[in-house]
């Protein structure tokens, strides 16, 4: 079975910084697309101008796997496909945020945190250390690897506890970073991975994409979607319950001996 990703990229970097553009020319949504569409998945982009921002009902009904790019524009997301995405995640899809969506309407609905963090962009070293080496998400990597040039980002990071840390980032500046965590929300598989500033050309590293792809597998959930997550059935009662006789000790009467 194909697993079917949308990515939704916010678009606005691609269309008004020269460098990204440059970097991307099919903007940064395009290039993981085609990573993706590579290694025998069926990805389709999405963008914050589209109507919906293309996540319409029907898109997310054919949706595996929603992978989401933010940063500049994380108010203009309209609250009403906010809903939709998290409904879609609690029946089952699948989410990934990449580095600035952590402060995405999505990802703080779903934590329900802050999900605040310290930054500074500096274009500085990143090593980005497996610690979870058994994880499908880490398959295939290096016990660590590195990107020349990244914004960092530094602890405390204002989410809940994961489930499990698959990476942990160390910066030139010595901060380090939970870089790749993941989450169960619902019926639906939830990752985080840090890496990603837009002006380095972070998405076109080969371990990167093998994170992403990795993800994309394990967050698939291959079960049927839950129509309504917030649906609670209740199932009325077709006949008369039996009563319920507490049984407590026994008393018998064995004659001039009284009660034993």
């Amino acid at each position: 079975m194909t697993i079917r990703v949308t990515v939704f990229g916010e678009n606005v970097h691609e269309q008004t910084n020269r460098v990204v553009a440059e970097i991307y020319p099919q903007g940064m949504h395009g290039c993981i697309a085609a990573t993706l569409n590579a290694n025998g998945m069926d990805a389709s982009t999405v963008t914050l101008q589209q109507p919906d921002h293309g996540l319409t009902a029907e898109k997310l009904a054919a949706t595996d796997v929603l992978i989401w790019w933010g940063h500049a524009a994380h108010g203009a997301v309209q609250d009403a496909v906010v809903d939709r995405v998290c409904d879609a995640v609690w029946g089952g899809m699948g989410m990934i945020f990449l580095h600035s969506a952590h402060f995405s309407k999505p990802f703080k609905r779903l934590m329900g945190s802050p999900c605040n963090l310290t930054w500074r962009e500096a274009g500085e070293r990143e090593r980005l250390w497996v610690t979870s080496r058994n994880h499908p998400i880490a398959s295939d990597l290096p016990e660590h690897f590195e990107l020349e040039h990244e914004e960092m980002y530094g602890e405390p990071f204002g989410v809940p506890e994961p489930l499990e840390t698959v990476f942990i980032s160390w910066f030139q500046g010595g901060e380090v970073f939970r870089s790749g965590l993941t989450y169960k929300r619902g019926a639906g598989n939830v990752f985080y991975f840090r890496p990603g500033h837009e002006t380095y050309p972070t998405y076109h590293d080969a371990n990167v994409q093998r994170v992403i792809c990795n993800a994309v597998r394990w967050a698939h959930n291959p079960a049927a979607r839950i129509a309504d997550p917030n649906d609670a059935p209740n199932t009325p009662v077709q006949q008369a319950l039996e009563p319920i006789v507490e049984h407590g000790p026994r008393l018998h009467h064995d004659g001039d001996k009284g009660l034993r």
